[in-house]
């Protein structure tokens, strides 16, 4: 058991609120302070990609007790549903037959994460302005404005879950030895909608991450509970096909037919979201030490950002959680040893998951419907069927366990030299499932 201590929690995104769960369970008298107005009492749309929660996700839930409470958000992903150039569709299943990525609307997850960490005992204060934190002191200084007289208030430790561009880091920032960087995609995004069916049913397979992938662009879109999907287009900002392009309905309309056709008639209200929605930034943000002394700690988004194309930015940031609290279990009221292995056990790891989260934008726009990608995949699978304990696929390996990201990234780049050289042969298009192209893997694994 740890002592019980008055901890602030900066932000009420869904790591903050989860963080709130699992301190006041142990305890702990938790505030959390948030900028916005409550979202619970507003509309939340227009700028969101929807969460695919995973394994990890899963996990931290468990632990928290409140998987179940979550679970009827959800909706189940096997599969990718690929809606090619020339109107074909193909699937991609994740993995094995009972294995699913969860689709849950992010507004929905977070009104529903605060209503539990209040009913565990967290204090939520919205509309409250930090704009300061003195490290050594645990101590918030919040205010009207910046300009104003502040109030202080005064913490045994304070945790900065306020996201990528958290003002307690931006705090940190200013201490010697402290590295960050942060670094923009040249791709932008909007959210668009696909409207229920007749009666709440889905237009389109609910069960599938539907992904319309073009190269450089791509549109993606997630099912949820009231029969809708929530699309969202990945552009570059500028270029000859881009954000910067269609500035017209004339543009948008010709746009839309040439590339996304199939969905045009799914999409009524393409032109009014499409210039309405805000065409919203990509980021990731790496620093670190994330943590100071044993009073201040970032968490989340505020400690490693990442852009959202592994689907694991929300359950990378529930994993810090699980890891903290495995830390809390080791040292009780050892604060600064808690802090300390924390940030450096995620930090390798996070920076890893970054690192597989960009390179999967381009298979996502630009392999999945390559032939040549598919029969890698093909062979991948058929391998890990004979051999499980000799090859998991790197998908499965982040999305369905919970190893290491670091890890995952190694053995990965392992296997993609492995495939490289089997798919070097002219006549694996035949062979990929022979004799010879089984026992060429295997001896590539020994070799490794």
């Amino acid at each position: 058991m740890q002592t019980p201590k008055k901890i602030a929690i900066t932000g009420s995104g869904l790591v903050g609120s989860l963080l709130a769960i699992y301190l006041t369970k142990r305890g702990h008298e938790v505030t959390v302070y948030d900028r916005r107005p409550d979202i619970r009492k507003m509309d939340f749309s227009g700028r969101s990609i929807n969460l695919a929660m995973s394994d990890r996700g899963w996990r931290a839930l468990e632990k928290a007790g409140i998987r179940d409470e979550i679970m009827k958000l959800a909706i189940p992903m096997h599969k990718r549903a690929i809606h090619n150039a020339d109107g074909s569709m193909s699937y991609q299943h994740y993995g094995e037959e009972n294995e699913a990525i969860y689709s849950i609307s992010r507004g929905i997850l977070n009104k529903r994460m605060i209503d539990l960490a209040e009913a565990t005992g967290a204090r939520f204060i919205f509309e409250e302005k930090v704009w300061d934190v003195s490290l050594h002191e645990a101590k918030l200084f919040t205010g009207d404005s910046e300009n104003e007289k502040w109030t202080a208030h005064q913490f045994d430790h304070v945790f900065g879950a306020d996201g990528a561009f958290s003002r307690i880091r931006h705090k940190m920032q200013r201490r010697s030895l402290f590295n960050y960087s942060q670094e923009f995609l040249s791709t932008g995004y909007k959210e668009l909608t696909i409207p229920a069916g007749p009666g709440g049913t889905h237009k389109i397979d609910k069960n599938s991450l539907h992904i319309w992938p073009r190269g450089e662009f791509m549109l993606i879109a997630l099912p949820n509970l009231n029969g809708s999907f929530t699309g969202t287009l990945f552009m570059p900002f500028a270029g000859e096909e881009s954000f910067e392009s269609l500035t017209t309905e004339e543009q948008l309309g010709i746009f839309f037919e040439k590339y996304f056709k199939d969905v045009v008639e799914d999409i009524p209200d393409l032109v009014k979201e499409f210039f309405k929605n805000p065409t919203s930034s990509l980021v990731t943000i790496k620093c670190f030490p994330w943590t100071y002394w044993d009073k201040v700690a970032l968490i989340g988004d505020a400690a490693h950002a990442i852009v959202p194309f592994y689907g694991q930015g929300m359950n990378a940031g529930f994993e810090d959680i699980t890891v903290l609290d495995q830390f809390m279990d080791t040292y009780g009221d050892d604060w600064e040893q808690i802090f300390k292995n924390y940030e450096l056990s995620r930090k390798p790891n996070t920076d890893a998951v970054a690192e597989l989260s960009y390179s999967n934008f381009k298979e996502m726009s630009e392999k999945t419907a390559d032939p040549n990608f598919l029969l890698r995949k093909k062979i991948e699978k058929w391998f890990a069927g004979k051999y499980p304990d000799k090859w998991v696929p790197l998908y499965s390996r982040v999305t369905f366990s919970d190893k290491p990201y670091s890890e995952a990234l190694r053995i990965g780049q392992l296997q993609r030299a492995i495939m490289d050289s089997v798919m070097n042969d002219p006549a694996i298009e035949e062979n990929w499932n022979s004799e010879a192209t089984e026992q060429k893997i295997l001896q590539l694994l020994k070799s490794q």
